[in-house]
């Protein structure tokens, strides 16, 4: 949220520079996350100032170019050569002294330095209005009353105000503070508590408002929905004339980033970031029936919308329509194209009003409308104010746009809300805010704050609660309003330090997830952090991996393209994916802990998962290396690996995958419960995602791979003092039969001696062979660990494997 400075000091006196003026913000809760100086004309003009032409005469060089004598009151006249044809002496001009930048209406910025033109010096510049920004003109230079104090700064004589404008980081519970004048209120009280302020809050003072005798132009309003519309008010004026608003409305609105339109808009929006009460115009003239009726219309009810869109309503959206049940505006959101403020508009209803911020939210994010009246209304708007911003805009219409009040005021509020009673015990201030805080100071903040005590005791007070904090709803919410104006920083820190023993689990969830993140780092892979927001177009137009049912959905008011919490890693892990692609980094390692959501009927169920991420090369760029060797599924699968023996994980069974998901795939099991998922993902969703090339990825159930991890502590055993023994085989076997198989067999058959299986070579040749049959190339490595091994033992362990392939598998050796 954006807020001037300047504007703030129409409400309170502020002697403070702006950088403390921010930290006073922020230390009441409204974070001030920058500041920027807003200049109403690029530069401020800063060297230029007022001079008198002493002499002009005709440069003796060029026809149209005059050289002059100027008093700039800096002591020594100056010397300058002036191309415009009404320079003249005695005239009071604006010169651009050495050193200026100038930033012109039309063109790149100049910097005036000294030198000669033709021939002749000349050390500044003589201004037209175009050159200095203030307007188009380049008829002449400016020429100014005789009367105009000499050396005189332009800025000074042209009045120009430069602002400070604070971005402020508003978090979802102030309601309070969407407008200049409730930051106000806080400054106000942290300056009274805090530094010894008496001043009063300014309010605009609407004491002049008074509606005519006999009303001219009568309208009617009916409210058919009260719980989306609790307070409706509304009047008509007459005899306004459109036009462009005077110069101060422009440089508030233009300050805070709002758009000047026309004067009758433009007041709308200054008294909504005023005072916090959005307001709209209607053109009195278009409203037919000369009635106005808040109601729901039927679903897919076209609308027509200030931006020329047609949208389709939903059934709850809340709509202000005419008499003839014409949606005119989407209530609190969006005008109507066809009922708003044009040129010839001479008459118009102003209308304000309280709507629930529930509905105003969900119509906001159903047609993707993040306007500053629903920011505003969806935070909780303070119904009581509706009435004054009412007044408050239709005095500044009378007053700028030549209006005059036509009708009463329509007020209908039939169930006025009353300021929250809150009971507050000093014994739980003091335990909250971690000191003893005194009662003369807890009521001295609660008075700074407008919270009037209703009821007092010796030990607590009764607060009435501003209906403009809609958050302050029990005793802590109190509390913290007034820790926040006494100061988080005035809380004494103790010098006592505390410890406590704890207890980890065995094995720690911390430690185990710290080691393979360390493991995965020394592989050469990157740790990600996805957002655990996700967009839900993934899982209804690129891949729907999990059903509408099942996902969570979000009322995200910062974003709401993210609205479903994700149900899967893998959409995060490829946008990270692309945007580095897109800043030239293609050989990719990432690896990302995280969560994924999914609803069960009425229960939510939350899952912690471990992805890897490859796609590149599979070596860096060297000499020594094949730099064109891309990463492959063998790739993924040996990280896979090195994370489940890394934990002490095994006895799984591997199964194999073809999904919408990966192109192919292999699924690690223990029982019914899956451990890991790991493959190449399909080439449809790489290319609807926006990924280049080919990208592997591996998805563990970490609950599930967290409870295979063996409780056993790490045995170590000596390490052998007899030779190993190898052999190999070349077995040719049908191309259905796996090395897993092969493996398998060795296990069971040869589990004393044999301490390793090798697959290192694979040959396919349907001549040599015969047709659907590979030969794999195996080696077996044999051990005894008491003795050295003969070669008649291991010649029979291989005769057993020969036959027992033969038999199970139906293999023969190839010789």
């Amino acid at each position: 949220m954006k807020t001037s400075l300047n504007w703030l000091k129409q409400y309170i006196d502020i002697a403070l520079d702006p950088v403390t003026t921010g930290d006073l913000l922020t230390s009441t809760g409204l974070e001030v996350e920058g500041i920027e100086e807003v200049e109403r004309i690029p530069g401020g003009l800063r060297g230029v100032v007022v001079g008198r032409v002493l002499t002009c005469e005709r440069h003796p060089n060029a026809d149209r170019l005059s050289l002059t004598t100027v008093d700039t009151g800096s002591g020594e006249p100056l010397n300058i050569v002036c191309g415009a044809p009404n320079v003249a002496a005695g005239q009071r001009v604006l010169v651009a002294t050495v050193g200026a930048t100038l930033y012109p209406s039309e063109g790149d910025p100049i910097t005036i330095k000294k030198g000669k033109i033709r021939g002749e010096e000349s050390n500044g510049m003589i201004c037209a209005e175009d050159e200095l920004g203030l307007g188009h003109s380049h008829d002449g230079i400016l020429v100014l009353p005789d009367d105009t104090p000499i050396g005189m700064p332009a800025a000074e004589y042209f009045q120009l105000e430069a602002d400070h404008v604070f971005e402020i980081g508003l978090t979802p519970n102030r309601s309070d503070a969407t407008n200049h004048i409730g930051v106000a209120r806080d400054l106000s009280a942290v300056l009274k508590v805090n530094h010894g302020y008496e001043g009063d809050l300014r309010l605009p003072d609407v004491s002049a408002f008074a509606t005519p005798a006999q009303p001219a132009l009568p309208i009617a309003v009916e409210v058919r929905q009260p719980e989306a519309c609790p307070r409706y008010a509304g009047l008509v004026l007459e005899g306004i004339t459109v036009a462009e608003s005077p110069e101060w409305l422009r440089q508030r609105l233009t300050a805070i980033g709002v758009r000047p339109i026309n004067n009758v808009v433009d007041i709308t929006n200054f008294v909504l970031h005023e005072l916090g009460q959005p307001l709209h115009a209607f053109d009195y003239d278009a409203i037919a029936g000369r009635r106005v009726i808040v109601q729901c219309l039927p679903a897919d009810t076209p609308f027509l919308a200030l931006d020329e869109t047609e949208r389709k309503l939903h059934a709850e959206d809340l709509m202000i329509c005419d008499g003839d049940g014409r949606g005119m505006c989407i209530g609190g959101v969006f005008g109507g194209l066809n009922s708003g403020v044009t040129d010839k508009t001479t008459r118009i209803f102003l209308e304000s009003a309280h709507f629930h911020a529930k509905w105003i939210r969900r119509t906001s994010m159903r047609h993707n409308l993040r306007t500053d009246a629903a920011k505003v209304f969806e935070k909780g708007s303070d119904p009581n104010v509706v009435r004054y911003a009412l007044q408050r805009a239709a005095l500044l219409i009378c007053e700028l746009a030549g209006a005059r009040i036509a009708s009463d005021i329509v007020d209908l509020y039939p169930e006025p809300v009353q300021p929250m009673q809150v009971k507050v015990r000093y014994e739980r201030i003091n335990r909250i805010v971690g000191m003893n805080m005194a009662p003369e100071r807890v009521r001295h903040i609660l008075a700074a704050l407008d919270m009037a005590i209703v009821e007092e005791a010796p030990d607590y007070l009764t607060v009435a609660v501003p209906t403009n904090k809609a958050d302050v709803l029990r005793e802590v919410d109190v509390i913290e309003e007034i820790l926040r104006i006494h100061g988080f920083n005035n809380v004494p820190t103790t010098s006592r330090i505390t410890t406590s023993m704890t207890i980890a689990p065995d094995p720690d969830p911390v430690r185990m997830r710290n080691l393979i993140a360390d493991l995965l780092a020394v592989q050469g892979f990157h740790e990600m952090m996805g957002m655990s927001l996700s967009e839900s177009r993934y899982y209804r137009q690129v891949l729907p991996l999990v059903s509408e049912e099942e996902l969570v959905f979000v009322n995200n008011t910062s974003n709401v393209h993210l609205d479903i919490m994700r149900p899967a890693m893998v959409f995060s892990g490829l946008e990270a994916i692309v945007r580095s692609q897109n800043r030239q980094e293609s050989d990719l390692r990432l690896f990302e802990f995280g969560r994924v959501y999914q609803r069960q009927g009425e229960a939510y169920q939350e899952t912690n998962r471990l992805t890897l991420y490859l796609t590149g090369r599979r070596y860096a760029e060297s000499w020594l290396t094949d730099d064109k060797a891309a990463v492959s599924f063998y790739t993924l699968k040996t990280h896979v690996q090195q994370v489940l023996d890394r934990l002490g994980v095994s006895g799984y069974q591997a199964t194999a995958l073809h999904d919408d998901l990966f192109a192919y795939a292999l699924q690690y099991r223990r029982g019914e419960k899956a451990l890991v998922t790991m493959g190449r993902l399909q080439g449809k969703v790489l290319k609807t995602m926006g990924v280049k090339g080919e990208v592997f990825y591996a998805d563990f159930n970490w609950d599930a791979v967290f409870k295979a991890i063996p409780n056993k502590r790490v045995q170590f055993r000596e390490l052998s003092r007899f030779p190993l023994v190898r052999r190999d085989l070349a077995l040719v076997v049908e191309n259905s039969v796996k090395f897993s198989d092969i493996a398998t067999v060795a296990a069971k058959a040869a589990k004393q001696l044999l301490r390793e299986v090798n697959l290192f070579d694979v040959y396919v040749n349907d001549e040599q062979l015969g047709a659907g049959k590979k030969s794999y190339a195996v080696s077996f490595v044999f051990e005894n660990a008491e003795r050295t091994l003969q070669d008649q033992e291991v010649d029979k362990v291989m005769s057993q494997l020969i036959d027992t392939y033969a038999a199970q598998l139906g293999a023969q050796v190839r010789r």
